[in-house]
Formats: C-alpha cells, structure tokens, sequence
C-alpha cells in the first residue's frame, strides 16, 4: 500500500525502497497479510470474525496478489523512465515470528531463533538491484523517484488507527495506482488493509497483563532455570542470546542459538505457557476481531475479488495503466 505516515509526515528514502524490495525479500513486513514469515499465534486469526465469508486466502493466494501488484508498479515507474527488477515467481523465505514464547520445538532445533534467516534477508537487502539502483540516483531524481512511487504529497487516504492518531497517504502515485488498478476501491483499501494489519497490539498487552499468562511464564522461568538459564520470561531471551554467544565463533555460537532456543520451546511445553498464551490469544483477539469485524471482512473480500485479475496481470493478459 502507499506508505502511510503519522501527521501527514512525508516518507524518506528508507521507506521507498523498502517497500520496492519487501516482496523480494522478506515477503512479509510490517503487516500480517503478506505472505512468508509466520506470526504464532494469531496471523491468520485476524480474519476468524470473516469466517462467515469463506476462509482466509492462502499464502500463495496472498503472495499472487503482491507480485501482482509490483507488476503494475514495475510498469508505472518504467513509463516514467525509473529502472525496476520485478520479484520473481517464488517468495522469498521469511523468518518465522513466535508472538509470546517460541514453542515449536522441531523449528527451534532447526533453526533456533531464525538468527541465520536474519542474516540472509538482510544480505539479500543490500544486494538487492532496486535498492541499489534507488540508493544510486542523485538527490532530485531521487526524489522524483519517491513522488512516481508514493505520490507527491501524503494526501488523499487517511485511516483512524486502532491504537489511536491517523495514517494518511497519498491516493496518486504507482503504489495507489497499482492497488486500485488490482483492488478497486482503494480508499476501502487503504483502510481495511491498515486496520487489520494494527489489532495486535490491541490484545497482545492484555494476555500478558493477565494472571493466568503471568503464572505460567513463572513457571516457564523455574523450567529454564533447572536447564541453567535464569530469565524473567520468553522476553529476555534474545538478550541472553546475545550475551551468550559474545566472542564464539559461529558455530558454537550457531549451537549456543539452537540450545537455548530449544530449551525455551520445551519449557513452554512443559510449563503450559504455550497452551495458556494460545488461548488467552484467541480469548482477547476475538473480541477485538469481532470489533472489527466489518474491516476484516472488508479485507477478504477485496482480496478474494482481486484474485482473478492479479492471476491475469501475472500472465500478461491485462496490464491497464497504472
């Protein structure tokens, strides 16, 4: 989507080619719906108060759609002269993302905290040719550059947040040309996409907050503590991974990833953790999906009606103007 800003601040640079490489790269960024990287809980649990309307697109549905869509801003900055590397027919592998504690413990045992896909992604970032063709332009083809993409101005697509203050963006440019050309209605766009994507931290300070979250992260903390990891909770993991890794080479600093990754999943098992940060999830997030409900639905629909004409943009058979 055009990237939003708070109070009408413009976007820099960064934000243009981040968002020209994210489907090359990440495929999933700041937002749930991208596919890719997983968020567990809750990802696709955003779209439970549609499930009247069907069930939710899949990740290479929602992966048809982005590359897609980048096939139409691809078109419409080289009308205007600027150079574009489409992504390719497969996503690129994304890390996975665990909301309150890691408790999967074949992925912890394979990938630990997903330090190494980290690194990957941001390997591929730097050398990715749009960021690099962007990072190369003088500062007013730059900032030309910018305009083609995102619009002049943020204006014309404004979206009260649910934690409050307004998105806004510009309704003009390749990315909203693209998303209307796909979508349709983009101010409808625009607003579902952006309050689906920010429910999370609506309900994810309630389940920690609540006893029953708070009693089994204290039993979780006595489980690693009898494996020699004193942390208050799941939170202070990445901290203590750092610490101990400092001055390994990488290999045992790849082990020292695996183990305590490990440990914490087996202790989220064995403690309840997971089972109690699973259902206070779903407890708290239903309220606020039922509260949003009519976003969320708006969503999936728009995104199953774009379907059809993003597999025929991908197939070259209809490519209107952006």
């Amino acid at each position: 989507m055009p990237p939003p800003t708070r109070r009408g601040r413009p976007a820099g640079l960064s934000v243009l080619v981040t968002l020209l490489v994210a489907v090359l790269l990440t495929a999933t960024g700041c937002v749930a719906d991208k596919p890719g990287a997983t968020d567990k809980p809750g990802t696709s649990g955003t779209d439970r108060a549609a499930d009247a309307a069907g069930p939710d697109l899949t990740t290479a549905e929602l992966h048809t759609l982005e590359r897609a869509e980048q096939v139409l801003i691809g078109r419409c900055l080289r009308a205007q002269h600027f150079a574009y590397v489409e992504p390719g027919p497969e996503p690129e592998p994304g890390t996975r993302r665990f909301r309150y504690v890691v408790d999967d413990i074949a992925w912890a045992r394979s990938h630990g905290y997903g330090l190494e896909q980290e690194r990957r992604i941001a390997a591929r970032k730097d050398a990715d040719p749009n960021a690099r063709y962007f990072r190369s332009l003088p500062p007013e083809r730059r900032k030309a550059a910018l305009a083609a993409l995102n619009g002049a101005r943020p204006v014309g697509l404004s979206v009260g947040m649910p934690g409050g203050g307004v998105a806004s963006a510009s309704d003009s440019g390749c990315t909203a040309g693209a998303q209307r050309n796909l979508y349709g209605d983009l101010r409808s766009w625009f607003s579902a996409r952006l309050v689906v994507a920010n429910l999370a931290p609506l309900y994810v300070p309630r389940v920690r907050e609540d006893r029953r979250f708070r009693q089994a992260e204290a039993a979780w903390a006595r489980c690693m503590a009898g494996l020699g990891h004193r942390l208050a909770g799941p939170h202070e993991s990445r901290q203590a991974l750092a610490a101990l890794v400092r001055g390994l080479p990488p290999a045992r600093a790849r082990t020292a990833e695996i183990r305590l990754a490990v440990a914490e999943a087996e202790c989220a098992r064995d403690s309840g953790l997971a089972k109690t940060a699973d259902a206070l999830d779903e407890q708290y997030g239903a309220e606020v999906r039922h509260r949003y409900g009519a976003q969320i639905a708006t969503r999936l629909r728009l995104q199953r009606s774009a379907l059809p004409r993003a597999h025929r943009i991908l197939a070259g058979a209809d490519l209107p103007s952006a």
